[in-house]
């Protein structure tokens, strides 16, 4: 793991992202999979587990029953030929998931989401589909969580049906991550300075883009290896809010929930610092905008680049 090679990886994240518009242009990666199926199962760790978690919960907007569970889970819904399981892993190696898949091969449909091929997971499964975000050279599942997240939507238009233009919103979220590289110059000193605390950083995010605070907690503590916590918008005011009166409070706000002013009230109260991504928000520290922000399906997608850049700038500064 290298700081400057992390950096190179999220550099290169327009490129990728283009690259995979191209492929939703051909159609849709998930066209070998079975679509007739009564349950779908998402199975994963990490980064995997998060852009699944999201991903399960759109598709039962869709009227699909579908879970997502940490690939670590001891039982789930039982094998059935009419339960598909999509088993995510950007290596096709962790342990846990290579696991979970022992109790359903031969008797429920695999599907392996990842960015290895030729790996284990990817022997093992009936339906192999590549994420397509390159090498990372770093070691850390930075470009492989934003495809992940990407191709979860393919699974979804492939399940309903529903032809969603892939390729579009694959280009928009590349300009948008563009947009954040070339002003970073601009905001990332200030915000690398006013967040920076002993009790670590806290990130709040809606439900319907709640990966985008667990990953940036997790690039926070994989690279740089300080504190992080991500917390739901709505939640934080019954799990975490206690924080702000005994702790230096420093927060990442993604904006765009129903329960933001209620958050926001707290927080000012209490005269936490935070950064507003997405929205012009009263009393933010600095506020961070790109093209498309206001959009949720391209703000879930982008938006965590910045507290992935904000772990690299801390990353390099730790040596």
């Amino acid at each position: 793991m290298n700081p400057l090679h992390y950096l190179a990886d999220l550099e290169t994240k327009p490129r990728w992202l283009n690259l995979l518009a191209d492929r939703f242009a051909q159609g849709n990666p998930f066209a070998a999979a079975p679509r007739d199926v009564d349950r779908v199962l998402l199975l994963g760790m990490g980064s995997s587990r998060y852009a699944a978690s999201v991903a399960a919960s759109d598709l039962r907007m869709a009227g699909i029953a579908a879970a997502a569970e940490p690939a670590s889970v001891d039982a789930s819904w039982p094998p059935d030929p009419r339960t598909l399981i999509v088993a995510i892993s950007a290596t096709g190696e962790s342990a846990e998931t290579l696991d979970a898949i022992e109790r359903y091969r031969g008797r429920s449909p695999i599907v392996a989401l990842v960015n290895e091929p030729s790996s284990t997971l990817a022997r093992h499964a009936d339906v192999v589909v590549e994420m397509g975000a390159g090498e990372e050279v770093a070691g850390v599942a930075c470009r492989s969580f934003q495809h992940t997240g990407l191709m979860l939507r393919a699974l979804e238009t492939h399940l309903t049906g529903i032809d969603d233009d892939l390729a579009a919103l694959a280009r928009q979220v590349a300009h948008a991550s563009a947009d954040l590289l070339r002003t970073s110059g601009a905001w990332l000193p200030r915000i690398a300075l006013s967040l920076g605390s002993p009790a670590g950083v806290f990130l709040l995010a809606p439900v319907e883009r709640f990966s985008s605070a667990e990953q940036g907690a997790l690039m926070i503590r994989e690279g740089p290896r300080r504190p992080a916590s991500a917390c739901e918008t709505g939640d934080w005011a019954h799990v975490d809010v206690y924080l702000t009166k005994t702790l230096d409070y420093r927060a990442i706000l993604f904006a765009g929930s129903r329960w933001d002013a209620q958050a926001l009230a707290w927080l000012m109260k209490r005269g936490a610092t935070f950064v507003a991504v997405g929205a012009d928000i009263p009393g933010a520290k600095h506020v961070i905008r790109y093209p498309g922000d206001d959009d949720p399906d391209i703000a879930r997608h982008a938006e965590v680049l910045v507290p992935e850049l904000l772990a690299a700038t801390w990353w390099r500064q730790a040596g």
